[in-house]
């Protein structure tokens, strides 16, 4: 099995950085091979509407020239893909919301002159990992909702949300609870029992 880790947080190591280490480290252990990618240390803009991707309906593809390309690669060669990102006024940082947005048009080839053309995307895994400072049931809803309207469109398989809260930044985030929750996660998507 192969997985597509989207990074985006800008703080190397903090409350996400320090729930996805356990839950990488899970995943490789149950033979999971892992892609990682750092949005905060790439160069990725926005999409511009440009259509130049729904000219070929056989390939994922994005003209802009910047460092999405081995993202949307990446992302096409994977069984499961994982985005690991802090919600930010409920939803996802701008740099992943970039690469959110850059994908559905690089895969979904529904906007150009085909109307049913095909979803490449079609039967991969999405899971989110996200940390939050509200209630989770607050805090993380909006922007599960969004991806799991997301995975419909694109035809994936919405395959779950681990959120984990940090109450106050006084207290440490990390506990033995969270890192079984990450573990956990991580030998449900890879299958392992």
């Amino acid at each position: 099995m192969k997985a597509t880790i989207i990074y985006g947080s800008p703080r190397k190591k903090g409350n996400t950085a320090a729930l996805l280490a356990p839950f990488i480290d899970e995943l490789q252990k149950n033979g999971v091979s892992v892609d990682y990618f750092d949005v905060y240390e790439k160069k990725i803009v926005g999409c511009k509407a440009c259509l130049a991707c729904q000219k070929d309906s056989e390939k994922v593809s994005c003209i802009i020239p910047d460092d999405i390309q081995p993202i949307l690669k990446s992302m096409d060669e994977a069984d499961l893909m994982i985005i690991a990102a802090p919600v930010y006024a409920w939803a996802a940082p701008a740099p992943v919301k970039a690469v959110i947005d850059r994908a559905i048009y690089a895969s979904c080839k529904y906007y150009g002159d085909d109307p049913h053309g095909p979803a490449l995307f079609k039967g991969k895994r999405l899971a989110l990992l996200t940390t939050c400072g509200y209630p989770v049931e607050k805090g993380a809803d909006l922007y599960e909702e969004m991806m799991k309207r997301y995975c419909k469109h694109c035809g994936l398989t919405y395959a779950g949300m681990l959120a984990e809260r940090q109450r106050n930044l006084k207290e440490a985030f990390m506990d033995a609870a969270k890192e079984s929750h990450a573990r956990e996660f991580a030998k449900a998507l890879s299958g392992a029992k």
